[in-house]
């Protein structure tokens, strides 16, 4: 049954459920292979995995539309502290335009409202005018261009100068997440990922390498590795990684990204994977330099209309997709 405007009437927005999973991660893979023309939509993103553990990471944060029993959307939220993210957020094509994505957001910035988001993103595609008139009505602004970045993994180097999460004591995690929410809070106030950390630990998903100046954490990163995971075979995906503001911020960002790569290898990894926002114009181009090429480019969309932790000087991976 639809209104007079098109829409969908009838739609039921409610929690993500675990069976609920399958078809979620067919309409995700369908969508997205329509929207960007591949031959076989079914199969795009190949055997990575984004649905399944996000909805495990965070159940209250995984919403579903249905119509007539069936689902035909869903949407995601992600809480880091003070800032949150929403992604990926995907209609069946069928029912494309019909209003379903209006109503996935009003959970989301529901929650955003309830947890009290000092900022909140989006990554949406860039020649897409359509996504990025449709969040502007929700008030989020579009800024800088997000960089998809990858290089060959070439070799693995010393493991000497960084550490993994997954090879510490207990009470040293607790150093280690704490030592991540001291670092992302000099960045931005309140910004907190050490969620991120534990349930790539918790799922197997990958590892979170560490670098360490003396007792002081001066740089991490959240990686995903192989298939099943946000990288999928043959990849290590940096989710998540940030360098401590401070004098020796270059040299620590070269380091760490040398780390990734060493992890990377270590895993049987072929490709090094993560996004930069191109407002980080520091980590921008040094990652250029150090052989990293754009594979594809997206928008970040900010409400409030703020650059946060995107902004000259900030050396931070992220991918908000």
């Amino acid at each position: 049954m639809t209104s007079p405007k098109g829409h969908l009437a009838d739609v039921l927005i409610r929690p993500l459920r675990e069976d609920d999973v399958p078809a979620a991660d067919h309409i995700m893979r369908i969508a997205f292979g329509t929207m960007l023309g591949a031959p076989e939509p079914a199969k795009f993103f190949g055997d990575s995995s984004w649905v399944s553990h996000r909805r495990k990471a965070a159940p209250d944060a995984a919403f579903a539309a249905e119509v007539d029993g069936e689902l035909v959307g869903s949407n995601f939220a992600a809480i880091w502290g003070s800032f949150g993210s929403f992604g990926p957020l995907t209609i069946r094509p069928d029912v494309w335009d019909r209003g379903i994505g209006g109503r996935l957001m009003e959970p989301v910035l529901d929650l955003f409202s309830r947890r009290q988001i000092r900022l909140a993103g989006l990554f949406t595609s860039s020649n897409n005018p359509k996504h990025v008139g449709m969040y502007q009505k929700y008030g989020f602004r579009p800024r800088y261009l997000t960089a998809i970045m990858a290089k060959a993994v070439e070799r693995a180097g010393p493991d000497l100068s960084w550490g993994r999460y997954s090879q510490l004591s207990e009470s040293d995690k607790t150093t280690a997440l704490e030592g991540s929410r001291s670092l992302t809070g000099a960045l931005f106030a309140g910004l907190d990922v050490s969620s991120v950390i534990r349930s790539i630990q918790a799922n197997a998903l990958g590892d979170t390498v560490l670098l360490w100046d003396d007792s002081e954490l001066v740089a991490f990163a959240a990686c995903h590795c192989g298939p099943g995971t946000e990288a999928g075979s043959g990849a290590c995906y940096v989710k998540f990684a940030a360098v401590r503001p401070g004098q020796r911020e270059s040299r620590y960002f070269t380091e760490l990204l040398a780390a990734c790569e060493s992890y990377a290898a270590l895993n049987g990894a072929t490709r090094l994977v993560t996004g930069v926002n191109t407002s980080r114009q520091e980590a921008y181009e040094q990652m250029q330099r150090q052989g990293f090429r754009i594979q594809t480019l997206g928008i970040a969309m900010h409400m409030p209309n703020d650059p946060g932790f995107s902004r000259p000087g900030a050396y931070v991976l992220d991918d908000w997709r």
